[in-house]
């Protein structure tokens, strides 16, 4: 049997569908893997504060919208 597997607690980068132990990476490239996590949970960041906008604007139309029903709108 080889040993060459990775023990179950260590860290494996997946990275366009092949595998490597993130361990025996040299260090530049775990620069830029963190790099990338960190740029990930930004864009998940922003994602949801553009969620979080639309609803607030969806709100602010609806309440335009109702107070708009008393008015006449021009001609």
């Amino acid at each position: 049997m080889s040993d060459t597997a990775p023990k179950p607690n260590e860290p494996i980068l997946t990275f366009e569908g092949k595998r490597y132990d993130l361990n025996a990476l040299p260090d530049e490239l775990k620069e830029l893997v963190r790099g990338m996590q960190v740029a990930d949970a930004q864009l998940r960041m922003h994602e949801d504060t553009l969620k979080v906008l639309a609803v607030g604007r969806q709100s602010m139309a609806a309440q335009l919208n109702q107070k708009l029903k008393g008015i006449a709108p021009m001609p």
